[in-house]
């Protein structure tokens, strides 16, 4: 599989799989999508508010999803916001329907369930990056250049120190890109729907409002559910949503004492998925280097 790319002109499905979004934020981020040159279709339930949080029910959640994989007319798929709802409609997506339409897939925070769905069941990449109205209803919400590279195929995808990336141990890495937010992964475990590494792996984890013990207490369960067996190269996510600036110390020491057994090269502060601004887009499935405080995209075929 060669992974799905938009262009310019390409009309992408506005889809809410998980909880409701605010009408004028979608439609923000709407005309900011119209702005960099697609066509937005806004999926008929993605407005929908109830019943409790969600954007409609599950069966109205996952038809929107299902509708957009199958139109022909249809090149990309982007989330409006995350919250909760993803993973209740694992059970109900159609393999066949959408390994049969692969397409350019955007989101984060709980739709990591839907991109390890994804990868898991189709070997489909995806695309860790800014949704309609969470970021694209902003000015500065996307990152341009890691979203024309991941999305488009403009130029190599490659963040580094500029995208706020640290050194936490040094060292060198190879393999599949492949993550998301922690606590969505930690959740999956034990299900038939958690995330599967069985190749060589650079891990990208980041999350909101999660404390330093947290951050520990999960990657520990991480590794003793077997899901770091292949890992080579942790990458963590910009922690500023996490905690106060004076206690970024304390939460990068918990991390890499979880970390303790594991002697790839660790890396922090990468700003994709829970930013204020500049979301960078990360290329989930594709083969990427890891060297410091520097990462690339090596290849877009799987």
């Amino acid at each position: 599989m060669i992974r799905p790319q938009l262009r310019r002109g390409s009309r992408v499905a506005v889809v809410s799989p998980a909880s409701a979004a605010r009408a004028e934020l979608i439609a923000a981020g709407v005309e900011h999508l119209k702005a960099f040159g697609y066509e937005p279709v806004v999926m008929p339930h993605a407005l929908s508010r109830g019943p409790l949080y969600f954007a409609g029910t599950a069966e109205e959640r996952v038809a929107d999803l299902h509708a957009a994989f199958a139109d022909k007319s249809v090149d990309g798929i982007i989330c409006t916001r995350g919250g909760w709802g993803s993973a209740e409609l694992l059970p109900l997506l159609n393999h066949e329907l959408i390994v049969a339409n692969p397409k350019v897939f955007v989101g984060y925070s709980d739709h990591t369930s839907l991109h390890a769905w994804l990868w898991n069941e189709c070997k489909m990449p995806t695309v860790y990056g800014p949704m309609v109205a969470a970021d694209w209803s902003h000015d500065d919400g996307a990152d341009e250049r890691t979203w024309r590279a991941v999305v488009e195929g403009e130029g190599v995808w490659r963040v580094g120190i500029a995208d706020g990336l640290r050194v936490l141990r040094e060292g060198s890495a190879e393999g599949r890109l492949l993550g998301g937010c922690i606590s969505i992964l930690e959740a999956g475990l034990g299900t038939p729907w958690a995330l599967k590494i069985d190749e060589p792996c650079v891990l990208f984890l980041e999350d909101i409002g999660v404390k330093p013990y947290q951050w520990d207490r999960m990657l520990q369960h991480l590794k003793f559910a077997g899901m770091m067996e292949h890992v080579r190269g942790v990458v963590l996510g910009d922690m500023s949503a996490c905690v106060k600036a004076g206690e970024m110390e304390l939460l990068e020491a918990a991390c890499l004492h979880a970390l303790r057994d594991f002697d790839g090269p660790v890396a922090v502060g990468l700003r994709s998925g829970h930013v204020q601004e500049g979301n960078r887009s990360v290329p989930l499935g594709s083969w990427a280097r890891m060297n410091g405080a520097k990462m690339q995209q090596q290849e877009q075929r799987l």
